[in-house]
Protein backbone atom coordinates (compact mmCIF):
# COMPACT_ATOMS: atom_id res chain seq x y z
CA UNK A 1 0.00 0.00 0.00
CA UNK A 2 1.24 3.82 -0.38
CA UNK A 3 -0.45 6.73 0.65
CA UNK A 4 -2.13 9.42 -2.13
CA UNK A 5 0.92 11.32 -2.13
CA UNK A 6 3.10 9.32 -3.68
CA UNK A 7 2.91 10.15 -7.54
CA UNK A 8 2.50 8.20 -10.94
CA UNK A 9 6.13 8.27 -11.55
CA UNK A 10 6.73 6.56 -8.10
CA UNK A 11 4.60 3.87 -8.66
CA UNK A 12 6.27 2.58 -11.51
CA UNK A 13 9.39 2.60 -10.60
CA UNK A 14 9.42 1.08 -7.01
CA UNK A 15 10.89 -2.61 -6.96
CA UNK A 16 11.90 -4.67 -3.84
CA UNK A 17 14.87 -4.10 -1.66
CA UNK A 18 17.62 -6.48 -1.08
CA UNK A 19 16.51 -5.89 2.43
CA UNK A 20 12.77 -7.19 1.40
CA UNK A 21 14.50 -10.19 0.02
CA UNK A 22 16.34 -11.00 2.95
CA UNK A 23 13.23 -10.65 4.97
CA UNK A 24 11.98 -13.36 3.29
CA UNK A 25 14.71 -15.62 4.03
CA UNK A 26 12.67 -16.23 7.24
CA UNK A 27 9.75 -16.89 5.50
CA UNK A 28 11.94 -19.97 4.08
CA UNK A 29 12.08 -20.93 7.29
CA UNK A 30 8.77 -20.76 8.36
CA UNK A 31 7.58 -22.55 4.95
CA UNK A 32 10.46 -25.51 6.07
CA UNK A 33 8.90 -25.72 9.43
CA UNK A 34 5.20 -25.97 8.40
CA UNK A 35 6.25 -28.34 5.59
CA UNK A 36 8.15 -30.39 8.40
CA UNK A 37 4.99 -30.50 10.53
CA UNK A 38 2.83 -31.40 8.40
CA UNK A 39 4.98 -34.45 6.76
CA UNK A 40 5.04 -35.67 10.63
CA UNK A 41 1.38 -35.02 11.15
CA UNK A 42 -0.20 -36.37 7.75
CA UNK A 43 -3.57 -36.77 9.00
CA UNK A 44 -6.61 -34.63 9.70
CA UNK A 45 -5.95 -33.27 12.62
CA UNK A 46 -2.29 -32.52 11.31
CA UNK A 47 -3.59 -30.39 8.46
CA UNK A 48 -6.22 -28.45 9.84
CA UNK A 49 -3.20 -27.14 12.25
CA UNK A 50 -1.08 -25.95 9.52
CA UNK A 51 -4.22 -24.58 7.46
CA UNK A 52 -4.97 -22.49 10.76
CA UNK A 53 -0.91 -21.64 11.60
CA UNK A 54 -0.35 -20.72 7.85
CA UNK A 55 -3.22 -18.88 7.59
CA UNK A 56 -2.54 -16.87 10.73
CA UNK A 57 1.63 -16.14 10.13
CA UNK A 58 0.66 -15.25 6.04
CA UNK A 59 -1.62 -12.88 7.15
CA UNK A 60 1.24 -10.26 9.10
CA UNK A 61 3.72 -11.40 6.41
CA UNK A 62 1.67 -10.35 3.84
CA UNK A 63 0.74 -6.95 5.75
CA UNK A 64 4.52 -6.52 5.77
CA UNK A 65 4.43 -6.76 2.26
CA UNK A 66 1.55 -3.68 1.73
CA UNK A 67 3.98 -1.99 4.69
CA UNK A 68 7.18 -1.82 2.45
CA UNK A 69 4.70 -1.03 -0.37
CA UNK A 70 4.03 2.13 1.38
CA UNK A 71 7.71 2.71 3.35
CA UNK A 72 10.59 1.17 1.41
CA UNK A 73 13.12 0.21 3.53
CA UNK A 74 15.50 3.50 2.70
CA UNK A 75 15.94 4.80 5.79
CA UNK A 76 17.87 3.53 8.53
CA UNK A 77 15.06 3.49 11.32
CA UNK A 78 12.93 1.45 8.65
CA UNK A 79 15.01 -0.63 8.48
CA UNK A 80 15.38 -1.77 12.11
CA UNK A 81 12.06 -2.08 12.15
CA UNK A 82 11.98 -4.45 9.41
CA UNK A 83 14.79 -6.43 11.08
CA UNK A 84 12.81 -6.21 14.33
CA UNK A 85 9.54 -7.56 12.60
CA UNK A 86 12.17 -10.12 11.01
CA UNK A 87 12.70 -11.31 14.56
CA UNK A 88 9.53 -11.50 15.13
CA UNK A 89 8.69 -14.20 12.53
CA UNK A 90 11.69 -15.98 13.29
CA UNK A 91 9.94 -17.01 16.73
CA UNK A 92 6.76 -17.94 15.44
CA UNK A 93 8.51 -20.38 12.96
CA UNK A 94 10.51 -21.68 15.59
CA UNK A 95 7.13 -22.13 17.58
CA UNK A 96 5.24 -23.75 14.83
CA UNK A 97 6.66 -27.44 15.89
CA UNK A 98 5.14 -27.51 19.24
CA UNK A 99 2.55 -24.56 18.66
CA UNK A 100 -0.13 -26.76 19.70
CA UNK A 101 1.72 -28.50 22.70
CA UNK A 102 3.78 -26.26 24.63
CA UNK A 103 4.86 -23.21 22.09
CA UNK A 104 1.58 -21.82 21.55
CA UNK A 105 2.43 -18.75 24.10
CA UNK A 106 5.48 -17.96 22.76
CA UNK A 107 4.42 -18.16 18.78
CA UNK A 108 1.15 -15.73 20.33
CA UNK A 109 3.89 -13.07 22.02
CA UNK A 110 5.90 -13.28 18.82
CA UNK A 111 2.41 -12.22 17.08
CA UNK A 112 1.86 -9.91 18.78
CA UNK A 113 5.51 -8.15 18.87
CA UNK A 114 5.05 -8.63 15.03
CA UNK A 115 1.43 -6.86 14.98
CA UNK A 116 3.32 -4.14 17.20
CA UNK A 117 5.86 -3.40 14.87
CA UNK A 118 3.79 -2.97 11.55
CA UNK A 119 1.07 -0.94 13.25
CA UNK A 120 3.70 1.39 14.71
CA UNK A 121 5.29 1.34 11.43
CA UNK A 122 2.41 2.19 9.34
CA UNK A 123 1.21 4.83 11.39
CA UNK A 124 4.01 7.21 10.03
CA UNK A 125 3.42 6.21 6.49
CA UNK A 126 1.04 9.23 5.86
CA UNK A 127 -1.72 6.93 5.64
CA UNK A 128 -5.42 8.32 7.31
CA UNK A 129 -4.42 7.47 11.23
CA UNK A 130 -8.28 6.02 11.99
CA UNK A 131 -7.87 3.49 9.09
CA UNK A 132 -4.54 2.45 10.56
CA UNK A 133 -5.96 2.38 14.18
CA UNK A 134 -8.70 0.08 13.17
CA UNK A 135 -6.05 -2.01 11.41
CA UNK A 136 -3.97 -2.41 14.72
CA UNK A 137 -7.00 -2.73 16.93
CA UNK A 138 -8.16 -5.72 14.79
CA UNK A 139 -4.64 -7.14 14.36
CA UNK A 140 -4.10 -7.03 18.50
CA UNK A 141 -7.99 -8.80 18.59
CA UNK A 142 -6.30 -11.79 16.40
CA UNK A 143 -3.26 -11.59 18.83
CA UNK A 144 -5.02 -11.91 21.82
CA UNK A 145 -7.15 -15.11 20.16
CA UNK A 146 -3.86 -16.57 19.43
CA UNK A 147 -2.04 -15.68 23.01
CA UNK A 148 -5.16 -17.05 24.89
CA UNK A 149 -5.27 -19.82 22.58
CA UNK A 150 -1.65 -20.52 23.33
CA UNK A 151 -2.64 -21.30 27.01
CA UNK A 152 -5.33 -23.95 26.14
CA UNK A 153 -5.11 -27.52 24.57
CA UNK A 154 -6.85 -29.53 21.77
CA UNK A 155 -10.30 -28.07 20.19
CA UNK A 156 -10.18 -24.81 22.74
CA UNK A 157 -7.10 -23.81 21.22
CA UNK A 158 -8.43 -24.57 17.82
CA UNK A 159 -11.52 -22.59 17.85
CA UNK A 160 -9.41 -19.34 19.51
CA UNK A 161 -7.46 -19.26 16.29
CA UNK A 162 -10.13 -20.19 14.08
CA UNK A 163 -11.96 -17.55 15.58
CA UNK A 164 -9.33 -14.81 15.00
CA UNK A 165 -9.44 -16.21 11.24
CA UNK A 166 -12.72 -15.15 11.03
CA UNK A 167 -12.01 -11.58 12.22
CA UNK A 168 -9.06 -11.01 9.54
CA UNK A 169 -11.09 -12.08 6.72
CA UNK A 170 -13.33 -9.12 7.90
CA UNK A 171 -11.04 -6.95 8.64
CA UNK A 172 -10.71 -5.50 5.17
CA UNK A 173 -14.39 -4.32 4.67
CA UNK A 174 -14.16 -2.63 8.17
CA UNK A 175 -10.42 -0.98 8.22
CA UNK A 176 -11.26 1.21 5.32
CA UNK A 177 -9.03 0.25 2.87
CA UNK A 178 -9.85 2.49 0.06
CA UNK A 179 -7.25 5.05 2.12
CA UNK A 180 -4.49 3.00 0.64
CA UNK A 181 -3.11 2.82 -2.45
CA UNK A 182 -0.87 -0.08 -3.96
CA UNK A 183 2.28 0.70 -5.97
CA UNK A 184 1.11 -2.28 -8.25
CA UNK A 185 4.62 -3.07 -9.78
CA UNK A 186 6.59 -3.79 -6.51
CA UNK A 187 3.36 -5.31 -4.82
CA UNK A 188 3.09 -8.22 -7.81
CA UNK A 189 6.73 -8.61 -8.05
CA UNK A 190 6.96 -8.95 -4.02
CA UNK A 191 4.40 -11.58 -3.94
CA UNK A 192 6.04 -13.42 -6.88
CA UNK A 193 9.18 -13.72 -5.06
CA UNK A 194 7.24 -15.28 -2.06
CA UNK A 195 6.13 -17.92 -4.35
CA UNK A 196 9.95 -18.64 -5.90
CA UNK A 197 10.64 -19.04 -1.79
CA UNK A 198 7.66 -21.27 -1.85
CA UNK A 199 8.91 -23.65 -4.68
CA UNK A 200 12.28 -23.49 -3.41
CA UNK A 201 10.90 -25.88 -0.33
CA UNK A 202 9.65 -28.17 -2.60
CA UNK A 203 13.14 -28.40 -3.99
CA UNK A 204 14.62 -28.05 -0.45
CA UNK A 205 12.09 -31.22 0.16
CA UNK A 206 13.68 -33.25 -2.84
CA UNK A 207 16.58 -33.20 -1.19
CA UNK A 208 15.83 -34.08 2.31
CA UNK A 209 13.04 -36.87 1.44
CA UNK A 210 16.63 -38.81 -0.46
CA UNK A 211 18.44 -37.96 2.70
CA UNK A 212 21.93 -40.08 2.99
CA UNK A 213 20.14 -43.05 1.11
CA UNK A 214 22.21 -44.71 -1.44
CA UNK A 215 21.14 -42.68 -4.86
CA UNK A 216 19.55 -45.73 -6.75
CA UNK A 217 18.20 -45.15 -10.52
CA UNK A 218 14.45 -45.04 -9.16
CA UNK A 219 15.75 -42.51 -6.51
CA UNK A 220 17.18 -40.17 -8.94
CA UNK A 221 14.45 -41.01 -11.44
CA UNK A 222 11.79 -39.77 -8.51
CA UNK A 223 13.56 -36.71 -7.85
CA UNK A 224 14.08 -35.46 -11.15
CA UNK A 225 10.39 -35.77 -11.99
CA UNK A 226 9.75 -34.34 -8.98
CA UNK A 227 12.35 -31.07 -10.50
CA UNK A 228 9.99 -31.25 -13.39
CA UNK A 229 6.70 -31.03 -11.31
CA UNK A 230 7.91 -27.70 -9.49
CA UNK A 231 9.12 -26.59 -12.73
CA UNK A 232 5.03 -27.19 -13.37
CA UNK A 233 3.84 -24.94 -10.87
CA UNK A 234 6.24 -22.27 -11.81
CA UNK A 235 5.16 -22.30 -15.41
CA UNK A 236 1.85 -22.34 -13.96
CA UNK A 237 2.30 -19.17 -12.42
CA UNK A 238 4.79 -17.10 -14.04
CA UNK A 239 4.39 -18.73 -17.73
CA UNK A 240 3.46 -16.29 -20.71
CA UNK A 241 4.39 -13.48 -18.17
CA UNK A 242 1.45 -13.88 -16.31
CA UNK A 243 2.90 -11.93 -13.63
CA UNK A 244 3.43 -8.99 -14.95
CA UNK A 245 -0.43 -9.42 -17.19
CA UNK A 246 -1.81 -9.30 -13.51
CA UNK A 247 -0.06 -6.66 -12.77
CA UNK A 248 -1.16 -4.28 -15.96
CA UNK A 249 -4.49 -5.88 -14.67
CA UNK A 250 -4.42 -4.46 -11.47
CA UNK A 251 -3.13 -1.29 -12.29
CA UNK A 252 -6.21 -0.50 -14.44
CA UNK A 253 -8.69 -0.45 -11.57
CA UNK A 254 -9.96 2.24 -9.54
CA UNK A 255 -7.82 2.95 -6.52
CA UNK A 256 -10.71 1.16 -4.04
CA UNK A 257 -11.55 -1.78 -6.65
CA UNK A 258 -7.96 -2.45 -6.96
CA UNK A 259 -7.19 -2.72 -3.31
CA UNK A 260 -10.23 -5.35 -2.74
CA UNK A 261 -8.68 -6.83 -5.50
CA UNK A 262 -5.83 -7.27 -3.93
CA UNK A 263 -6.87 -8.71 -1.13
CA UNK A 264 -9.06 -11.34 -2.51
CA UNK A 265 -6.39 -12.10 -5.29
CA UNK A 266 -2.51 -11.76 -3.65
CA UNK A 267 -3.92 -12.65 0.17
CA UNK A 268 -6.63 -15.32 0.10
CA UNK A 269 -5.78 -16.70 -3.73
CA UNK A 270 -1.88 -16.86 -2.51
CA UNK A 271 -3.10 -18.50 0.76
CA UNK A 272 -4.23 -21.09 -1.44
CA UNK A 273 -1.28 -21.31 -3.85
CA UNK A 274 1.21 -21.90 -0.32
CA UNK A 275 -1.01 -23.98 1.28
CA UNK A 276 -1.05 -26.23 -1.85
CA UNK A 277 3.06 -26.12 -2.52
CA UNK A 278 3.15 -27.20 1.36
CA UNK A 279 1.09 -30.35 0.87
CA UNK A 280 3.13 -30.85 -2.20
CA UNK A 281 6.02 -30.75 -0.55
CA UNK A 282 4.75 -32.57 2.68
CA UNK A 283 4.43 -35.97 -0.18
CA UNK A 284 7.68 -34.83 -1.75
CA UNK A 285 9.66 -36.19 1.11
CA UNK A 286 7.84 -39.72 1.40
CA UNK A 287 7.52 -40.11 -2.54
CA UNK A 288 11.51 -39.74 -3.17
CA UNK A 289 13.02 -41.88 0.21
CA UNK A 290 10.71 -44.98 -1.28
CA UNK A 291 10.69 -44.55 -4.66
CA UNK A 292 10.33 -47.82 -5.51
CA UNK A 293 7.28 -48.58 -2.45
CA UNK A 294 3.75 -48.24 -2.26
CA UNK A 295 2.70 -45.03 -0.43
CA UNK A 296 0.40 -44.85 2.11
CA UNK A 297 -3.24 -43.06 1.23
CA UNK A 298 -1.92 -40.00 3.05
CA UNK A 299 1.27 -39.46 1.49
CA UNK A 300 -0.11 -40.21 -2.26
CA UNK A 301 -3.08 -38.42 -1.44
CA UNK A 302 -0.91 -35.27 -0.21
CA UNK A 303 1.49 -35.16 -2.99
CA UNK A 304 -1.73 -35.62 -5.40
CA UNK A 305 -4.07 -32.80 -3.38
CA UNK A 306 -1.26 -29.92 -3.11
CA UNK A 307 -0.79 -30.30 -7.26
CA UNK A 308 -4.20 -29.80 -7.59
CA UNK A 309 -4.41 -27.37 -5.05
CA UNK A 310 -2.37 -25.43 -6.21
CA UNK A 311 -3.77 -25.59 -10.10
CA UNK A 312 -7.35 -24.73 -8.52
CA UNK A 313 -6.03 -21.69 -6.77
CA UNK A 314 -4.44 -20.28 -9.20
CA UNK A 315 -6.77 -21.11 -11.54
CA UNK A 316 -9.07 -19.11 -9.09
CA UNK A 317 -6.51 -16.19 -9.67
CA UNK A 318 -6.46 -16.34 -13.20
CA UNK A 319 -10.29 -16.10 -13.69
CA UNK A 320 -10.18 -12.62 -11.45
CA UNK A 321 -7.74 -11.41 -13.66
CA UNK A 322 -9.48 -12.85 -16.78
CA UNK A 323 -6.77 -14.60 -17.87
CA UNK A 324 -7.44 -18.19 -20.01
CA UNK A 325 -7.63 -20.45 -20.95
CA UNK A 326 -9.13 -22.16 -17.15
CA UNK A 327 -10.32 -25.39 -18.05
CA UNK A 328 -7.44 -27.44 -18.90
CA UNK A 329 -5.70 -26.62 -15.16
CA UNK A 330 -9.20 -27.52 -13.61
CA UNK A 331 -9.12 -30.80 -15.36
CA UNK A 332 -5.76 -31.31 -14.98
CA UNK A 333 -6.43 -30.76 -11.09
CA UNK A 334 -9.33 -33.30 -11.22
CA UNK A 335 -6.97 -36.17 -13.34
CA UNK A 336 -4.39 -35.75 -10.41
CA UNK A 337 -6.66 -38.20 -8.67
CA UNK A 338 -6.35 -40.63 -10.78
CA UNK A 339 -2.41 -40.66 -10.00
CA UNK A 340 -3.39 -41.54 -6.32
CA UNK A 341 -3.61 -45.19 -7.02
CA UNK A 342 -0.99 -45.42 -9.13
CA UNK A 343 1.18 -44.74 -5.77
CA UNK A 344 -1.09 -46.70 -3.23
CA UNK A 345 -1.30 -49.65 -5.67
CA UNK A 346 2.25 -49.17 -7.37
CA UNK A 347 4.87 -47.11 -6.27
CA UNK A 348 5.96 -43.71 -5.61
CA UNK A 349 7.54 -42.85 -8.62
CA UNK A 350 4.88 -44.50 -10.96
CA UNK A 351 2.36 -41.58 -9.05
CA UNK A 352 4.80 -38.74 -9.46
CA UNK A 353 5.20 -40.13 -13.14
CA UNK A 354 1.86 -39.81 -13.32
CA UNK A 355 1.76 -36.37 -12.29
CA UNK A 356 4.43 -35.34 -14.82
CA UNK A 357 2.28 -36.27 -17.09
CA UNK A 358 -1.19 -35.25 -16.28
CA UNK A 359 0.63 -31.43 -16.41
CA UNK A 360 2.69 -32.04 -19.65
CA UNK A 361 -0.33 -32.57 -21.57
CA UNK A 362 -2.43 -29.75 -19.44
CA UNK A 363 0.06 -26.99 -20.32
CA UNK A 364 0.77 -28.94 -24.18
CA UNK A 365 -2.62 -28.31 -24.68
CA UNK A 366 -2.47 -24.29 -23.55
CA UNK A 367 0.67 -23.94 -25.45
CA UNK A 368 -1.40 -25.24 -28.75
CA UNK A 369 -4.70 -22.83 -28.29
CA UNK A 370 -2.22 -20.37 -27.43
CA UNK A 371 -0.40 -19.89 -31.01
CA UNK A 372 -3.94 -20.33 -32.40
CA UNK A 373 -5.66 -17.40 -30.42
CA UNK A 374 -3.16 -15.44 -27.96
CA UNK A 375 -4.13 -14.72 -24.70
CA UNK A 376 -5.21 -11.13 -24.00
CA UNK A 377 -3.87 -8.68 -21.07
CA UNK A 378 -6.68 -8.87 -18.59
CA UNK A 379 -8.72 -7.18 -16.31
CA UNK A 380 -9.32 -7.45 -12.95
CA UNK A 381 -12.95 -8.48 -12.18
CA UNK A 382 -13.70 -5.66 -9.13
Amino acid sequence: MTTDLIDSAEQETLRVSPLELFFDLVFVFTITQLTASLAHHLDGGGLLRVVIMLAVIWWMYDAFIWLTNAMPPTTHSRRGLMLAGMAGFLIISLAIPHAFDGSGVVFGLAYLFVIAVHTGTFAASGVDLGSVARMGALNVLNAALVVIGGYLEGSAQLSLWAVSLVIQLSTPRLVGLGEFTIRCGHFVERHGLVMIVAFGESVIAIGVGAGDAPLTAGRVSAAVLMLCVCLGLWWAYFGHGDDERGERALAELPARQRNFAAVRIYNLGHYGLLLGVLLFAAGVKSAVGHAGDQLGDAQAWALAGGIALFLAADTAIRRAIRLGPLLPRLCAAALLAVTVPLGTRLTALTQVGGAVLVLGLCFGYEELTARSAPASAGTVQA
